[in-house]
Parts: C-alpha cells; structure tokens; sequence
C-alpha cells in the first residue's frame, strides 16, 4: 500500500493512494485509528487494507498533502552515511553513526513551499531515504531489524548551512520550519522486498545534483535499528532519515544554493517524486 496523510474539507485525515485518488477509512475505522502512526500503533495495517471495499474514493486534486507521519514521535536523521557526502565534507570515518533530531514542525509535505530564511542564502539540499517504525521495541538485533519496519518514503533534509556551523552542534540548521519535506507516500515494506535495490535521485530545476544507490549506505537500515533502539526505544510511527550522498550544493566548486523559484524533487524507486518549490520568508 501507498499511504498518504491529506487535508480534506478542512480536516485532517488519512487514506490509501490509488491512481491519483485517495481511498479513506470508514467512519468507524478513522474513529478508532484517527491518524496513520496510530494505524501503526494499533497494528491494523491488515485491517486498513481489507476495509478498501468500504473506503471513501477521494479526488487527490481536492486535497492538500500532509507530511506521511505528520506527528511522529522520533524524528532521528543520520548525518555523513555515504562515503561520497564522507568525502566531499572532508571528515573521517566514523565508527558509529552520526545522529541528530528534528523537531516535527520542520516537517513539510509534498507540493508544500519551502521558506529559505532571508537572512540565509545558504540554503541547501539532502536528497534521503526515510523508514517509518512499524512495531516498537528495545535492543532489537539486527536479524529482526526489517521486522520491525513499517515502510519507505522520501524525505529531503534541507539545510540552512550557515546556522548549521555555527557550532559543532547541528540543531539550528536543521530545524527551520517546513524545512524537511516527507513523501509523497509511505510505502509499506511488504512493496520493496529490498531495500537496497533502490535508487535515489535529487534535482534541482530538473537537473541531476544526487543520484546513489540505497546500497551503498555506510550504517545500513539494520546497523541503525540496533544502534539507535540500544540508546532509545523506537515506537510505531518513529521516523529516521538515513542519510544523503554526495552532490549537496554546499560543497560544489563554486558553491550552489537553492533560491525563491526553483523547484526540489528527490525520487527514490517506487516511492514517487517529493516535489517542491522554494520560496522566502518574511
């Protein structure tokens, strides 16, 4: 399934998407599990699917995206994941991953503007694989990591560059506002059977700034699962951001930064196109 978290009729909600419409929850079913990580929670991904034949068919074009996982209760990115992006900030190796959290009103959805500060110019892309926790847990073994996957979504960490080195620290930079697009679907893990397999893909006015293959991750999906679940427990609806490639406009010679008009996509495999347009806050 490709599920999809929307604004209809102004309220919030959730569905399936199928050709272009979304199929929406019965009644019954959006009183009991009112959002998709609660879905997740509840262990009733099953149960959202056999219900489709009593789903509410709603045109895409009457709605507004929200972020898959508007509410997360983790949101954990991983920093320096491919060797490429490694080699292009010039650090060392590191023998564990790089972690740093986002708060969720950095969020953004697809087709969402995304504000650069004004006092920035500085603005940049992180074209990312995102996974979604599907069952909670603890020091969960690398063996059973999958097991507890949900599914797949594309996710873009941008990054306002200046504020991300003010110190050693990385939180100011990452988490502007509307700063992280997250879609345009979560596609569940039972859709890729490997995960390595996929390609991603990130464009800027149409042309090819990142293009990796999931395979050549440094800390793979399995390697975070166990190292971050031994720190924190991961609950349903937990998101972590694997990481971007090489290619960031911050260190090309010269530099490039996105500016008001241009147009982000980052496309991974079978997880759609998360495309948006960059605008200037006041």
């Amino acid at each position: 399934m490709k599920l999809v978290s929307f604004e209809h009729a102004g309220s919030a909600t959730y569905g399936v998407a199928q050709q272009g419409d979304y199929l929406q929850p019965s009644a019954d079913f959006l009183r009991r599990y009112p959002d998709v990580a609660s879905v997740l929670r509840g262990n009733a991904l099953a149960e959202l699917e056999a219900g489709l034949s009593a789903a509410t068919r709603i045109q895409g074009a009457h709605t507004r995206a929200l972020p898959v996982i508007p509410n997360p209760n983790k949101l954990i990115c991983v920093g320096l994941n491919y060797k490429t992006h490694v080699a292009e900030t010039k650090r060392a190796d590191s023998e564990y991953p790089s972690l740093f959290l986002r708060f969720n009103d950095s969020l953004a959805a697809q087709g969402d503007e995304v504000l650069r500060p004004a006092f920035s110019d500085r603005f940049d892309w992180e074209g990312e694989l995102a996974f979604v926790i599907g069952k909670g847990g603890r020091h969960i073994p690398k063996a059973q990591a999958f097991e507890h996957i949900a599914g797949y979504a594309c996710f873009n960490d941008i990054s306002v560059r200046d504020w991300q080195r003010h110190t050693h620290q990385f939180t100011p930079g990452k988490n502007f506002p509307g700063t992280a697009p997250f879609g345009p679907y979560l596609v569940t893990r039972d859709e890729v059977p490997d995960v390595t397999k996929l390609t991603l893909e990130t464009r800027v006015n149409g042309q090819v700034m990142q293009h990796a293959s999931l395979a050549d991750l440094i800390f793979d999906i399995p390697v975070l699962v166990e190292y971050i679940s031994r720190f924190t427990p991961l609950s349903p609806g937990d998101v972590i951001a694997t990481g971007t490639p090489g290619g960031v406009g911050d260190r090309r010679e010269p530099p490039l930064y996105m500016k008001e008009g241009d147009v982000v996509e980052v496309e991974i495999t079978g997880l759609g196109v998360l495309r948006n347009r960059i605008g200037t806050a006041a």
